[in-house]
């Protein structure tokens, strides 16, 4: 079995996704890679390579020198960013899915995950308890970019027996890195906030209700999916996952039983246009049928790791 190859190994999932995949595999398993010219990250012992996805030769020489079979390719512009970098994000989002498939179907690699998202949905698709199918018309660059990759996730599959794995991730909360441009960071935020300053202002208005999971739900559903047996999963696309789904309000009311002074202001923008098309509440009975996934933090215990975590984090 090759290595593990993880591509923007310095966004929000991939710190934490290179830590897991160390302690399960072995450092010396794993390849981290970024474009950033630094490695600033806790898990000195994963050899760092510097790597653009889209450039597709030094993609392939990576993949050759370091014995790869897996990559996970996180590499994206997410939601609220995409938006005010149209062409680029398209290009990011698409062409370095297309250079991993491709070397995937020439037998370079053997197992893909690439995630994609809630963002598929659009303002058509049902609210709640969204169904694994249903109406995609997604109403901005991210979730067009993500829905087009489901599709050809499916057709390299179908058509060159590609192995690649893929989930619908919903906001994700995180206190390991800085988030990174997505419509749901205020879920991220105001912890910071609640700590540092005792008020948030949130760009998200009150009674917006968004699916999210804690990251270390994420990480584990992911590595779930991965080590899943192929014939068990009736999805070739991406599949829903859920969690625990809440609006601002209501999870400032949580924070203030522990910090009763804490006070949260709305000022909705353009990010809060990008939540209301989406869905309120995932449904993700198909991944608990197929490889029994389920998930273990709610929102109080999702509060109370982020709380501590923060406290204790260089980010704090």
């Amino acid at each position: 079995m090759g290595k593990k190859l993880v591509i923007g190994s310095s966004g929000q999932i991939g710190v934490e996704l290179i830590e897991q995949l160390a302690k399960e595999f072995g450092a010396n398993q794993v390849i981290a890679s970024d474009i950033k010219s630094v490695f600033d990250k806790k898990n000195s012992a994963v050899e760092y390579v510097i790597l653009d996805v889209l450039d597709k030769e030094k993609l392939f020489k990576t993949i050759k020198d370091h014995n790869i079979s897996e990559v996970y390719l996180l590499a994206a512009m997410l939601s609220a960013i995409a938006e005010k970098n149209i062409q680029l994000a398209w290009d990011l989002n698409m062409k370095g899915l297309f250079n991993i498939l491709d070397l995937a179907k020439e037998k370079h690699i053997e197992k893909i995950f690439w995630p994609s998202s809630i963002a598929v949905f659009g303002p058509t698709s049902p609210k709640l308890n969204t169904p694994q199918s249903t109406l995609l018309e997604p109403s901005t660059v991210y979730g067009i970019s993500k829905m087009s990759g489901e599709r050809w996730c499916e057709y390299y599959f179908l058509k060159y027996g590609v192995d690649i794995r893929s989930l619908r991730y919903p906001g994700i909360i995180s206190y390991k890195s800085q988030p990174g441009g997505g419509t749901t960071d205020y879920a991220i935020e105001i912890f910071h906030a609640a700590i540092n300053q005792g008020f948030y202002n949130s760009f998200i208005s009150n009674e917006v209700t968004l699916p999210m999971i804690y990251m270390k739900d994420a990480i584990r559903a992911t590595m779930e999916l991965m080590r899943a047996d192929r014939k068990t999963l009736s999805i070739n696309s991406s599949y829903n996952l859920a969690a625990i789904s809440f609006n601002p309000a209501e999870i400032a009311n949580e924070i203030k039983f522990l910090f009763p002074e804490f006070k949260i202001t709305y000022s909705p923008d353009f990010r809060n246009r990008i939540a209301l098309s989406w869905p309120s509440i995932i449904d993700d009975s198909v991944a608990r049928k197929d490889w029994g996934w389920k998930h273990e933090f709610d929102l109080k215990k999702t509060i109370l790791e982020m709380i501590n975590g923060i406290k204790n984090s260089v980010f704090n």
